[in-house]
């Protein structure tokens, strides 16, 4: 999760999740609070690529029928008229100049009863492809259900980062009041509520972007929902899980670190891996890939095989001649009709070695798909291999940045008393409550990173995504 890894630290003080309002009073009051299921759910529902991968499963559905149905047979229908003019062959075997029209009618119909077993190796195929292509649209919500839940946590950082921001206008504003008071009674010089005041104004600047930092998070995951706006977007932060989540309320009540840290014992990469293999769909449509290559390799071997089809049909004809007495038109319907049945034999002898180049093909797209397994095996092993150091990585910094918050929180406060008294500068103590806020922000990127890369964990062995 890069954008949680990369981003910049504000310092500042955190107590708990702090949903401020980032929009109207009147639109907050019309507007609903988004879990991450909600919005998982709704960018699959409106995402425009997975509706184009629905339609490739849609292609898909309709290929194999029309595979199951070249069991069926084929039907034709026809009507010709014909005319002719001059000198031709008459009823009486003699040439004269004559004109002649003729008028037939037929419907036939061919079966296919043998076909090198090509028929049946094509349903099969496309039952692969269809599964196959369905798998695709599973790896599709997948990715987009993973963007969802990084935007998501992104914006509880931000508002946690937000609030850091404000808790540190709340300390400056109380230093300038109180520097204020003592300038009144000259136990203050002017230039020590000026450097108190710049570190004030500052402290609003920071919050001014973290502010906007979490409206341009909220932007970003209103992009991925396929929002018009976001103007009225609001998520649940206590969708979090209760098991899931320590906030810093809790890490400031809590007596030390193991009350606070959430143990969980991470899975090792090979483990999550064999998990993964059965159930991961991109695993699943490269596999039934390749099993669709032993059919395209039976189809091209068909063509060495002989067809047979049967066939049969009916047809009816009415003729004229100038100069020449002839039935009426439905007599010779009547008279002339006729059917026929019949079977046909197709031996393949030679075909300038197309079926053989199309064997050949064929398994060498059957070792293509092969290797395609294999890459998107070990992607998938990589993938995996990175969320748990990236896990692992957060849960030592967690701990680690937890101690720093003890450590920094209690030389504040040292200090904070020290500067009250006359003890300390102001220098001295801006830098103090600096490396305290820097503290508390550095947890706070520790502790959402470690919530975001176990979920990918638990997501990586077949669970629902949710933190």
């Amino acid at each position: 999760m890069s954008n949680i890894v990369n981003m910049v630290k504000v310092k500042g003080l955190v107590i708990g999740i702090s949903l401020f309002p980032l929009f109207t009073p009147s639109s907050l009051s019309a507007q609903r609070t988004w879990t991450l299921r909600d919005c998982c759910e709704y960018a699959v529902e409106h995402n425009v690529g997975i509706k184009q991968q629905q339609n490739q499963c849609r292609q898909q559905e309709i290929q194999l029928n029309t595979a199951k149905n070249s069991r069926l047979p084929d039907v034709t229908g026809g009507i010709s008229q014909n005319f002719s003019f001059g000198r031709g062959l008459t009823a009486n075997n003699t040439y004269s100049n004559t004109n002649t029209s003729s008028t037939s009618f037929q419907v036939g119909a061919s079966v296919p009863v043998f076909t090198g077993f090509q028929i049946s190796n094509q349903i099969k195929l496309n039952q692969l492809n269809l599964e196959a292509a369905t798998a695709d649209l599973e790896k599709a919500k997948n990715d987009v259900r993973m963007q969802v839940a990084q935007a998501y946590i992104q914006i509880l950082y931000d508002m946690e980062i937000a609030a850091v921001a404000r808790r540190q206008i709340a300390i400056d504003s109380m230093q300038v009041v109180r520097l204020e008071a003592f300038v009144d009674n000259g136990k203050a010089s002017g230039a020590e509520l000026s450097q108190q005041k710049s570190s004030l104004a500052n402290s609003r600047l920071t919050a001014t972007q973290a502010d906007n930092n979490t409206r341009l998070a909220v932007l970003s995951l209103t992009q991925l929902l396929e929002l018009p706006t976001p103007d009225g977007f609001q998520i649940n932060a206590q969708s979090i899980k209760a098991n899931a989540q320590c906030t810093m309320h809790n890490y400031h009540a809590a007596a030390d670190s193991a009350l606070c840290i959430v143990n969980y014992e991470l899975p090792l990469p090979d483990q999550i891996y064999a998990e993964a293999l059965g159930i991961k769909p991109e695993i699943v449509s490269q596999q039934l890939r390749l099993k669709g290559t032993e059919y395209s390799i039976k189809i091209a071997r068909a063509g060495y095989y002989p067809t047979i089809s049967a066939n049969g049909g009916l047809n009816t004809n009415y003729y004229t001649t100038s100069g020449f007495k002839s039935d009426g038109f439905g007599t010779q319907l009547k008279n002339n009709f006729s059917q026929y049945v019949g079977l046909s034999l197709n031996v393949p002898i030679f075909n300038h070695f197309q079926t053989r180049n199309n064997i050949r093909n064929a398994k060498i797209e059957q070792e293509t798909q092969q290797l395609q397994l294999e890459n998107t095996k070990k992607t998938l092993y990589k993938e995996i291999q990175q969320v748990y150091y990236n896990a692992l990585n957060a849960q030592a910094k967690e701990r680690s940045s937890y101690e720093a918050v003890k450590s920094s929180e209690d030389a504040f406060r040292l200090m904070q008393a020290k500067y009250e008294n006359g003890k300390a500068s102001i220098t001295e103590f801006n830098e103090s409550k600096n490396n305290y806020m820097k503290a508390e922000s550095d947890l706070v990127q520790a502790r959402y990173e470690t919530i975001y890369q176990r979920a990918l964990i638990d997501f990586y062995r077949g669970k629902e995504l949710d933190f």
